[in-house]
């Protein structure tokens, strides 16, 4: 059984000014807190002796694997990222950064959601990626707009209802 997997679609490297310092500080956390702290109980577990059946040892070692790779990670994913602080030349229609409200034209429901870098989604924000269908659908609409989209639940039929640019 061969370890291949298909290439990962390339995400869309855009990022907010807010989520680019989010990942900063998460990598300066991850650099200069949480890995010298690993590193020291590596040296602790290590200096206890057999490290065949060292358990602390071994879990050591996983983290300080893991941080290396998030940080490895976050290194270069910064440099890709392109920080998008300006509001856009047409502030009457949707493009990244907007908050958006949305109303489901079956159920009459508003829902409130804003377009961000896949770095930065949060569902419980309201914050979509770029990348996704929804965010793809609502790209250059305006308001009183009605638009339909394949969502995972199914087709959904959605109208603008409003549009804002800034802090969401």
């Amino acid at each position: 059984m061969s370890r291949w997997r298909p290439p990962a679609e390339k995400s869309t490297a855009l990022i907010t000014a807010q989520g680019h310092a989010r990942l900063k500080a998460e990598l300066d956390e991850l650099w200069r807190q949480r890995r010298p702290e690993v590193v020291k109980a590596l040296a602790a577990a290590a200096a206890e002796g057999d490290r065949s059946e060292n358990a602390e040892y071994t879990y050591r070692k996983k983290q300080l694997g893991e941080i290396d790779r998030r940080v490895r990670y976050l290194s270069k994913r910064l440099e890709a990222l392109r920080v998008v602080d300006a509001r856009p030349s047409d502030p009457d229609a949707v493009f990244f950064g907007a908050t958006v409200e949305l109303e489901n034209v079956d159920s009459g429901q508003c829902h409130r959601y804003r377009i961000v870098g896949p770095d930065e989604t949060d569902a419980g924000a309201g914050w979509i990626s770029i990348d996704s269908p929804l965010a793809r659908a609502l790209l250059k609409k305006r308001i009183d707009d009605e638009f339909t989209v394949e969502l995972p639940g199914g087709t959904t039929c959605f109208a603008v209802v409003g549009i804002a640019y800034g802090e969401g």
